[in-house]
């Protein structure tokens, strides 16, 4: 017997097939083999059509099934991961109003930010925890001002993983995982904030009713069976965000934990019992996978734009022999500690929240052309990268995020023996790193939900675990090298004020 996930981002929808007896990974999948498209009408917009999600979930589902000779009647439930903050309406014929306004689409940020000033930041920051921001809700206020054709006809609106529910059963609920993220649930009564869509004038019908994370979400449509390949009335037993999902897909549950993501953008997702928000601008919390109102477990995330991106550039451009990241981490390891005072800044990824949304940058600083080599900025790269989510941390502790355990996936940048270990150093936190994926965690979340696997994160640790990178012994040589980095920031949020 089996579980399949799916996680559906905006560049591609990736599926994954468990085994139900010990919650090993049996194959994944990802639909499209190219990138999806993403609808940029202006520059600062980015929207998607939904159909195009179900499309790919049902070839990749097909595949999946046809490719490992598994029969449909032996899958127990599915468990669905998606790409945060994006916007669904359909009208009451369940039929699409327009395309999904997606995560990076930033249309709505004045909206958000005049909410913010206008309710008052402390009733935002204790109700909501954050700003209303550019997120689900203010983009819905966008519809409603620019598009009030397609308001009036709204009956619901989804969050994407929403959407995909919906068409595997027909019924149409979220969670209050999903509201969070869509920053429209209210911490202190327990409920979803109408107050704000009311603020906006927004009807407040239009939200779905709530089903909890893990739980009997729907089960399959005869359609929705169809197209998919599946069996009708297979159940969908869990729906997360990506990074609470991803967190999840760590054994990241627990105040203490941390889930650290180094790709093309960085992500350090703490959790937390502390119902604080005291800088909703750096940084989001979110109602964790585990969340409920006998313990409420949040999610801080805050993300580092310019993480793996410039480590990528630097790939593509030094001319290197071979153009790889082992080649980069073989040239980084013959420099010392510090890459011999070179800085490199690597904000250079569009503005930065922890910043206060200040576009920083991608900077090299105190380069000597008579010592410095390409494997000096390769070094300066990997340790800049480093300490920017050092500085991330830093942050976050300073609002009582606790950092006991950090966990990280198997990616490029935590395969560097030289990122890795900065950061722990300076944490002074051991690094555990395991290799899976937001599919495979949400196939597993399923079996959990179903009550077929007991201990998830005892799996989790058994399957996945590969290895743990441990704070080294000359922690002076980091802190110095991390100061001098500081030094050259602080200098450039001067010169941006």
């Amino acid at each position: 017997m089996y579980y399949i996930g799916f996680d559906i981002g905006s560049s591609s929808v990736k599926a994954a097939l468990i085994d139900a007896d010990n919650g090993k990974s049996i194959a994944s999948i990802n639909e499209p083999k190219n990138e999806m498209d993403i609808i940029s009408v202006n520059s600062d917009w980015a929207e998607q059509n939904p159909d195009f999600w179900w499309d790919n979930v049902c070839k990749a589902c097909k595949r999946l099934l046809k490719e490992n000779a598994v029969a449909s009647e032996l899958v127990l439930g599915i468990g669905i991961s998606y790409q945060m903050h994006g916007l669904v309406l359909i009208d009451a014929n369940g039929e699409l109003l327009r395309n999904s306004i997606i995560w990076c689409d930033s249309r709505a940020v004045q909206i958000g930010n005049k909410a913010f000033k206008e309710l008052g930041e402390e009733k935002c920051k204790e109700n909501l925890l954050n700003s209303p921001a550019n997120f689900t809700t203010s983009k819905l206020k966008w519809v409603r001002d620019n598009e009030p054709d397609i308001y009036k006809k709204a009956y619901k609106f989804m969050l994407p993983g929403d959407y995909i529910a919906y068409r595997f059963t027909d019924q149409i609920n979220t969670t209050k995982s999903g509201l969070s993220e869509g920053i429209l649930w209210d911490y202190k009564k327990q409920e979803p904030a109408k107050w704000l869509l009311e603020y906006y004038d927004i009807d407040t019908s239009l939200i779905p009713d709530i089903v909890d994370t893990f739980s009997n979400q729907g089960e399959l449509s005869s359609k929705g069976a169809e197209e998919s390949g599946l069996k009708v009335g297979t159940p969908i037993f869990y729906r997360a965000g990506d990074q609470p999902n991803n967190a999840l897909s760590l054994n990241v549950f627990n105040p203490g934990e941390v889930a650290l993501t180094g790709g093309t953008s960085g992500v350090i997702y703490a959790v937390t019992d502390n119902l604080s928000g005291k800088e909703p601008v750096k940084y989001n919390n979110f109602a964790h996978v585990n969340y409920s109102e006998q313990k409420p477990v949040i999610g801080k995330l805050l993300c580092v734009n310019g993480a793996g991106i410039q480590y990528r550039w630097l790939k593509n451009n030094l001319n290197l022999e071979t153009s790889s990241y082992q080649t980069m981490n073989s040239l980084a390891s013959k420099i010392p500690v510090g890459s011999d005072n070179l800085q490199l800044i690597p904000f250079g990824n569009g503005a930065e929240r922890m910043f206060d949304n200040k576009t920083i940058g991608t900077q090299i600083c105190n380069i000597n052309l008579n010592k410095h080599t390409r494997s000096h900025i390769c070094r300066a790269a990997l340790e800049g990268i480093a300490f920017s989510f050092v500085y991330g941390m830093e942050i976050l502790r300073k609002d009582g995020a606790n950092i006991e355990v950090i966990r990280a996936g198997n990616d490029n940048l935590f395969r560097s023996e030289i990122f890795s270990n900065t950061v722990s150093t300076l944490i002074d936190q051991e690094i555990e790193i395991y290799n899976t994926t937001g599919a495979v965690g949400a196939a597993r979340a399923a079996g959990w939900a179903k009550g077929t696997f007991d201990d998830i994160g005892g799996m989790i640790t058994k399957n996945d675990k590969v290895m743990t990178y441990h704070p080294l012994q000359n922690k002076e040589d980091y802190q110095l090298a991390y100061q001098n980095w500081k030094k050259e920031l602080n200098r450039i949020l001067i010169d941006k004020k």
